[in-house]
């Protein structure tokens, strides 16, 4: 992990309890509503076929991210696989063996607990484990958080003495018939590839394997569709849309309440907002890690005009804080940790420039002292 110091900052940033407390409200109210038969009825049109199979577990490792507004926090989005869980802990125990390549105890049992419950409803069984566990990625060496997921692997090696790897789909076999690595069998992917719906060439047997019930996906294209993807932004601010779901009035009002005015590019008036881009942010939905996001104050309008109106969402634009620093005044978001309704963790990221990143000097993820 010695690679990744320079995205811990040694900054502190300070929380107020009712906003921590807001959030973690919003994470619960919008799990809610992912339950609701409603709202899953009007997300299947739009998504493939692959995100309406229901694997019956959901997605470890999942992130919300928001700024602080003046009226209180703000969801800026929805992260599927979330990477840097890791690095979030070290931020709060820079001196921790962690550091050196072990887990404390806490934390790897928290961890555990998240991969054994998916495991638990994949099988049904609260005894079986996983034979073997693959972490797969995109060239997963040339990967930023490669070292994260070397961890991740030695954690799985030692939870249940399984054969534990770090690979690219490509390298796997696999098919309906299940995924296999060198001709044995593998139980549990846990997937930080960003082919969120598997619909690229190399995810295709892995994506047959997962449709078939013959390996266990995490986090996997059903959770996407409902909570991931970034044009759910628009339902959730569509007060019509979320009342015919059936969700509770409090559900309601907190998701209301802390989610900008979120829209789909194609169903807006394209000349009005372009005269008013200055207070929406355009975010291509089948992007990732905020490629391609753009402010509306600094995009051209060449720029503008290559969006593609039907994936594209524009959100209510948000300013996030700043934080004092020993080289400057850096933008500060807040990441919260999640599996399913329970909240594993929160953190801040210290940035420049226009979106999120963890190569600002003196940036990247900082610990939270709550008041």
């Amino acid at each position: 992990m010695e690679s990744l110091q320079p995205s811990i900052s040694s900054t502190r940033i300070t929380l107020s309890r009712s906003d921590l407390a807001d959030m973690i409200r919003l994470v619960r109210a919008l799990f809610r509503l992912s339950r609701l038969p409603a709202y899953r009825e009007s997300v299947w049109p739009l998504v493939p076929e692959i995100a309406r199979f229901n694997p019956g577990h959901d997605a470890v490792m999942m992130g919300y991210d928001f700024h602080l507004s003046d009226n209180g926090p703000q969801l800026i989005e929805v992260n599927n696989n979330a990477g840097g869980g890791l690095l979030a802990y070290l931020a709060y125990q820079p001196d921790d063996p962690l550091a050196h390549g072990t887990l404390p105890e806490r934390l790897r049992d928290q961890l555990v607990a998240s991969f054994a419950e998916e495991m638990r409803r994949f099988t049904g069984s609260n005894s079986q484990l996983p034979r073997r566990i693959v972490i797969i990625d995109e060239n997963p060496e040339e990967q930023f958080l490669f070292p994260e997921m070397e961890i991740f692997r030695e954690l799985f090696a030692d939870w249940c003495s399984c054969c534990a790897s770090i690979i690219d789909p490509s390298e796997l076999e696999a098919s309906a018939k299940g995924v296999f690595i060198k001709g044995m069998p593998v139980d549990l992917i846990y997937n930080r590839h960003c082919d969120f719906y598997l619909e690229t060439e190399v995810m295709s047997g892995i994506r047959d394997a997962y449709r078939n019930g013959t390996v266990c996906l995490t986090p996997n294209p059903f959770t996407y569709g409902l909570l991931g993807d970034k044009r759910r932004l628009s339902y959730w601010t569509d007060p019509g849309l979320l009342k015919e779901s059936g969700l509770d009035e409090r559900s309601l009002e907190i998701i209301l309440r802390l989610i900008p005015e979120s829209r789909i590019m194609s169903e807006m008036n394209l000349d009005e907002l372009w005269t008013d881009r200055k207070n929406w942010v355009l975010k291509p939905a089948v992007l990732h890690a905020s490629r391609g996001v753009l402010l509306g104050a600094k995009t051209s309008r060449n720029r503008f005009n290559q969006f593609i109106p039907e994936e594209t969402v524009v959100q209510r634009y948000v300013a996030p804080t700043k934080t004092a620093t020993d080289i400057g005044d850096l933008k500060t978001d807040f990441r919260l940790y999640v599996y399913r309704r329970r909240v594993l963790g929160v953190a801040a990221r210290l940035y420049q420039g226009q979106i999120t990143n963890l190569r600002t000097e003196g940036g990247g993820f900082a610990a939270v002292d709550l008041i």
